[in-house]
């Protein structure tokens, strides 16, 4: 089913929140609170809308939103409370847009997960040292994060391209099986075929040969029936002429 122009214009809205909480927010940021709300009132009306979206794409909907209401509520807080909060979030769990290759969500979310470790790693280990070492540690542990980042895309990116091709092998194998079968089952029907048609030919001559059996009978017994009236006859007539010929002595 075709999407709505208020679907479409709440998955650019979400795409576009999903892209701004990727980036590294300042304080004075203020867009994707208010983009945030926006997109909590086009789902309630997407809600009520007659050419709503399935009951699963709704929930995912739903739990995307809820995911970036709770992105924004983790800002808030600080160090062990921010990230034990951004540990219970619940990112989506399909892409947004078709071009991602992984939920967009996700990535925000592990993106997040990271940030906060290192700030935490910074809280512990950057008590005492200087400004200048603590931008240094700070930027230190974004590389990490960022590397550590990379790895878990690249490790997901790698899961996806492994299943992909053993779909593919069991598509190709599915395919090679159901011709197999379908080649048996030709051969059978040919076979089948066959044997109808030599039994039809068998039946026929059955049939001819029965005529022909029956056409014998008839005639033998026709023989037989005009054999057993000359027999008699001709001893009906070898007695008179017996009799003739001999009379009976007085």
């Amino acid at each position: 089913m075709a999407s709505s122009r208020l679907e479409i214009n709440f998955i650019r809205l979400l795409s576009r929140c999903e892209s701004i909480a990727s980036e590294k927010r300042v304080e004075t940021e203020w867009r994707l609170e208010k983009y945030v709300g926006a997109l909590e009132e086009m789902l309630v009306a997407l809600r009520k809308s007659p050419s709503k979206p399935t009951v699963e794409v709704m929930t995912d909907y739903t739990r995307k939103v809820d995911f970036l209401k709770g992105l924004l509520e983790a800002e808030k807080l600080s160090g062990t409370e921010k990230a034990l909060a951004n540990q219970f979030l619940a990112p989506g769990r399909t892409p947004t847009i078709a071009n991602e290759r992984m939920p967009a969500s996700k990535t925000v979310h592990m993106q997040t997960k990271a940030r906060c470790t290192g700030e935490m790693r910074n809280e512990l280990l950057g008590t005492g040292l200087s400004n200048k070492g603590k931008h240094s540690g700070l930027v230190l542990d974004e590389r990490q994060s960022a590397a550590e980042l990379d790895a878990v895309l690249q490790h997901h990116h790698n899961l996806q391209e492994k299943l992909a091709e053993d779909m593919l092998n069991l598509a190709r194998n599915l395919k090679n099986n159901t011709l197999v079968a379908q080649n048996i089952i030709k051969q059978d029907n040919q076979t089948l075929t066959q044997s109808m048609r030599q039994a039809d030919t068998n039946f026929e001559k059955l049939k001819v040969e029965s005529e022909r059996l029956e056409q014998h009978t008839k005639k033998s017994v026709n023989w037989t029936l005009w054999l057993m009236l000359i027999l008699v006859s001709f001893t009906f007539i070898s007695m008179i002429l017996f009799i003739r010929i001999f009379p009976k002595l007085r």
